[in-house]
């Protein structure tokens, strides 16, 4: 157990030290299982590697990182910004709230965390500051509703998670939803209060800009709408209604993307090739994540790990109550040293045998996990989304800013949390009448 004892805090030094999580990962397996068994642990580290690298669903991420990637290509976003800001540019904060709302929807269509922050972050962020925004409410509102991609399915999250903990994607992106939703509504309530308390001066250009008839508005809306919720209800439909697997509805959600690209007439070879490149990157980082952090995983338990956990948490006298908010305490302070997915990696393979054994809805904590992560994603000092923003925000946004303007949000995340551990059947109701009809 000693040697196992060891593994986390080499990996967390060597992470420290700059080494990238799938090396550091690699590195910390091969050398514990060395340690403990010899030339032996080769066939453990092999059968982890290669049990990670056949893995079906988890083929659905490149699909779903092609759908994302082309989607940001298609001209979608800018057309859905324009009209949103049409609808609600005269309600208060109304371009935050088009802001909230775009990226609740492209988290549904794409399910990319990182990739909508930044599309819908350098749309946003300088048409609210010429509507002279507070540059903490223009952070915040795009950092969470960047974030939403990890909490609206489809997500690329909810589908690791699902492939690590062994249980149905389907049923995890049913009970995704209520919550995601919760979330969304949190968010706009907060922007419109704020917006109520704190009204934004209309801007010379606005006051003088014509409205748009209420036909056009309808005609701009059906044109740029209708397409987006169709793409959406083909890979979320097909998932949840058992007709498609994750992996065909993702290829669905990719071919959906690239007709949509073409549509919008900003197909050209060029569009393609990088979309391709980006993805193979992304897949590339991911799944050589998911091996190593099988391996890691593989050699943990091997080494006694499981035992280490388990006579922790009897000697503690946690209980099940105290066990969860272990386990989410270990998720949340995770996020700070490891991205999404190295803490879904590590965590997901090491908690879940005692979930389960503890008789706890698997559907109700992994959702719990997902909200603690992506309240991770926006906590500083560590927030991968801050780091998002600002490669892309301007000069005079600062980091301190963007710090203060995520506040909120975190609460009301944390408030989202809270109210699905009050009223369990948030993430549990809809799974059991929803997946598969």
């Amino acid at each position: 157990m000693l040697t196992a004892a060891l593994m986390f805090p080499a990996l967390f030094a060597l992470i420290l030290l700059g080494i990238p999580v799938a090396f550091s990962l690699t590195i910390v397996a091969v050398g514990a299982g060395l340690m403990a068994f010899g030339d032996v642990a080769f066939n453990q580290i092999y059968g982890s590697f290669y049990s990670a690298s056949t893995n079906f669903i988890l083929s659905a991420v490149p699909m779903f990182i092609l759908m994302g990637a082309l989607l940001e290509r298609s001209g979608i976003a800018e057309r859905l910004f324009i009209v949103l800001n049409m609808w609600l540019k005269r309600l208060p904060s109304g371009l935050a709230l088009a802001t909230i709302i775009m990226g609740a929807i492209f988290a549904a269509a794409a399910g990319v965390v990182g990739a909508v922050e930044v599309m819908i972050g350098m749309m946003a962020i300088p048409a609210m500051q010429r509507a002279r925004y507070d540059n903490s409410l223009i952070a915040g509102t795009i950092c969470a509703g960047g974030s939403l991609g990890t909490m609206i399915p489809p997500s690329v999250i909810a589908v690791m998670y699902a492939s690590l903990a062994q249980m149905s994607v389907g049923k995890l992106l049913a009970g995704m939803l209520l919550p995601g939703l919760l979330m969304v509504v949190l968010f706009l309530a907060y922007i419109a209060i704020h917006g109520l308390i704190y009204p934004v001066e209309p801007h010379v250009d606005d006051e003088a800009e014509p409205d748009v008839s209420l036909g056009e508005k309808l005609r701009a809306t059906v044109v740029t709408l209708v397409p987006v919720f169709l793409l959406i209800f083909a890979v979320l439909g097909s998932i949840l209604g058992g007709i498609a697997s994750p992996t065909e509805a993702a290829a669905v959600g990719a071919a959906g993307a690239l007709l949509l690209c073409v549509a919008n007439r900003r197909f050209s070879w060029n569009v393609l090739s990088e979309s391709l490149s980006i993805t193979v990157r992304i897949s590339a980082m991911i799944l050589l994540i998911v091996a190593a952090g099988t391996m890691f995983m593989g050699v943990f338990a091997a080494n006694g790990g499981a035992s280490l956990i388990r006579d922790f948490i009897d000697s503690a006298g946690l209980g099940t109550t105290g066990m969860i908010v272990f386990f989410l305490l270990v998720v949340f302070v995770l996020g700070f040293v490891l991205d999404w997915t190295a803490n879904v990696l590590i965590c997901v393979p090491l908690f879940t045998p005692f979930i389960r054994s503890a008789g706890v809805d698997p559907v109700w904590f992994a959702t719990l996990v997902l909200i603690v992560i992506q309240t991770g994603y926006l906590t500083p000092p560590m927030a991968s989304s801050i780091f998002y923003l600002k490669s892309i925000a301007p000069a005079n946004m600062t980091y301190g800013q963007m710090c203060k303007g995520v506040l909120p949000f975190i609460a009301l995340q944390l408030l989202t949390l809270a109210l699905i551990v009050i009223f369990p059947a948030l993430a549990t109701w809809l799974p059991d009448r929803l997946v598969g009809f």
